[in-house]
C-alpha cells in the first residue's frame, strides 16, 4: 500500500480537494491500526463535513471500511434475510417489534444495532434495559440465534468493520454525526460487511432527526440505495418524518414496554403503521410476498419470536421493567388541542434526564425518559399530565424542563393543526 502521512490527507480535505483511493485506503487502515490518531482523525472528520464527498470518494471509503474487518455470509441459512436501518430518531424503538415480526413471517433477520448518538436513542441501550440481555454474541451465536429463532438484534462484532467502530465513537463527541460521507458509509459497511441479502434503510427527516429538510434526507438516502446496490444488496429506503417523536415513549426501559404493546396487537398507531411499512419492504426484498405482516401482530407468532430472542441473549422478557426512581408531571397549560410537539424538545430532554449519553462510553439510565400523554392532534384539558418526565437523579429536572419549553402548542381548536404523513417518499 502506498504510504501517506495524516496532516496530507487531512490537508487535502481541509482544501477541498478529492482524496486519493490510496489516500482513502491508507487513512482507514493506519486509524484502524493506531498510526492515525483519534485527533487526527477528528479533524478529517470535520474536514469531509463540512467540504464533503464525491460518489467515487464515498464508495471508496466505505470498501476501505468493509475491508478493515471480516465480512459475513448467511447464504447458508435455511431462509432468506433482510435488514433494516434507521438513521435515528426520537421514540424510535421500531427495531424493536420489526425484527420479530420479520422473522415471524419467514426471513431471518441479521439485526446489527447500535447505542445512542446525542439527542437519539440506541436500540442496544434499550435492550440492555430488559435483566440478562447482552448485546455482545460471536459470529457463532449470531448464526445459530438466526437459523433457531429467526432474528437477532445485536452489537457488531469486532471483527465487522472495526475502522468504522472506532469512528462510530468519535463522531458522537465531535460534532461530526451528521455528515453525510460518514453517514453514509458508515451505515453501509456495517450492512454490506453483514452479508444481509437485502436492506431497507429508515432515512429521517424533520426537526428531530439528523436530517433537518427533505432535500439533505433524500440525498443521504440515495448516497446509500446506490452503495448497496452497487455491492449487490437489494435495498430500498424510505424517508419518514421526525418532527413528531414516535408512539408516547422516549428513554430505555419504557420504550422497550411500548414496543412490547405493538407485539401484542397495541401500541400507537404511528409505531404500528412504520413497523408494518418497513416489515413489508423487507419481506419484498427476500422475496416473501404471500404473507400479511400484520396477521403475525394479530395472532401472537410476533411476540412468540420477541420472547424467544430475548431468551436467546440471556435475557427474561418476563422480568418487570426497571423504573426511574423520581418523576415529575407536567400538566397542559390550557384546553384545547395540542397542534405540535417537537421531536428534537423531546429528545434534549429525555437525553437531559439520563436515558443518553454526553460522551462515548458514558453510563445510561434504565428507567430515565420522556412520556407524553397525548400527540398532536389530540384534546387536552388545562391541568391534566401532558408530559412524565423519570430519571434517578431529580436534579435532571430543571434542564429537562428547559429543553420541553417551546417545544409544543396547544391551540383552542384543531384548525391549527396539519397532519403530515408518517412516510414521505421512497427511495430505490
Amino acid at each position: 500500500m502506498p504510504q501517506h502521512d495524516a496532516v496530507e490527507v487531512i490537508t487535502a480535505k481541509r482544501d477541498r480537494g478529492e482524496l486519493s483511493d490510496s489516500q482513502i485506503d491508507w487513512v482507514i487502515d493506519a486509524y484502524t491500526r493506531g498510526a492515525v490518531d483519534d485527533a487526527q482523525m477528528s479533524a478529517l472528520a470535520m474536514a469531509i463535513l463540512l467540504n464533503g464527498m464525491n460518489r467515487r470518494e464515498i464508495s471508496r471509503w466505505t470498501d476501505a471500511m468493509i475491508a478493515s474487518g471480516e465480512r459475513m455470509d448467511f447464504s447458508t441459512l435455511s431462509r432468506p434475510t433482510a435488514d433494516k436501518h434507521s438513521t435515528g430518531g426520537v421514540g424510535d424503538k421500531i427495531t424493536l417489534p420489526l425484527a420479530p415480526l420479520v422473522a415471524a413471517c419467514g426471513v431471518a433477520v441479521p439485526q446489527l444495532s447500535g447505542r445512542g448518538l446525542g439527542h437519539t436513542g440506541g436500540t442496544l441501550d434499550k435492550l440492555e434495559s430488559i435483566p440478562g440481555w447482552r448485546a455482545a454474541l460471536s459470529n457463532d451465536e449470531m448464526f445459530s440465534q438466526l437459523e433457531s429463532v429467526g432474528a437477532v438484534i445485536c452489537a457488531a462484532g469486532d471483527g465487522l468493520a472495526p475502522a468504522d467502530k472506532k469512528l462510530y465513537a468519535l463522531r458522537d463527541v465531535t460534532a461530526t454525526v451528521e455528515a453525510i460521507p460518514l453517514i453514509a458509509s458508515s451505515i453501509m459497511s456495517k450492512k454490506i460487511a453483514e452479508g444481509t441479502g437485502s436492506l431497507v434503510l429508515d432515512v429521517k427527516v424533520g426537526t428531530g432527526a439528523f436530517m433537518k429538510d427533505v432535500d439533505r434526507a433524500r440525498e443521504l438516502a440515495t448516497t446509500m440505495v446506490e452503495l448497496g446496490t452497487d455491492a449487490g444488496v437489494r435495498t430500498v429506503a424510505l424517508l419518514t418524518d421526525m418532527s413528531t417523536p414516535l408512539g408516547r415513549t422516549a428513554g430505555n426501559a419504557i420504550e422497550v414496554a411500548e414496543s412490547v404493546e405493538v407485539l401484542a396487537g397495541g401500541g400507537p398507531a404511528d409505531v404500528v403503521e412504520l413497523t408494518l411499512a418497513l416489515a413489508r419492504e423487507m419481506l419484498a426484498g427476500a422475496g416473501v410476498t404471500d404473507v400479511d405482516p400484520a396477521d403475525k401482530l394479530a395472532d401472537g407468532s410476533a411476540m412468540d419470536v420477541w420472547r424467544a430472542m430475548v431468551r436467546a441473549q440471556d435475557g427474561d422478557p418476563d422480568a418487570p421493567m426497571r423504573e426511574a426512581r423520581e418523576k415529575h408531571v407536567v400538566n397542559a397549560p390550557s384546553t384545547g388541542v395540542l397542534t405540535r410537539l417537537d421531536a428534537m424538545a423531546v429528545g434534549m430532554a429525555a437525553w437531559r434526564l439520563g436515558a443518553g449519553r454526553a460522551k462515548a462510553g458514558d453510563a445510561v439510565q434504565d428507567g430515565a425518559g420522556v412520556v407524553w400523554h397525548a400527540r398532536p392532534g389530540d384534546k387536552v384539558a388545562e391541568g391534566e399530565p401532558l408530559f412524565t418526565l423519570l430519571t434517578d437523579e431529580p436534579e435532571r429536572f430543571e434542564r429537562a424542563l428547559a429543553s420541553l419549553e417551546g417545544g409544543y402548542d396547544v391551540a383552542a381548536d384543531d384548525s391549527a393543526y396539519d397532519a403530515a404523513p408518517l412516510v414521505i417518499d421512497r427511495i430505490g
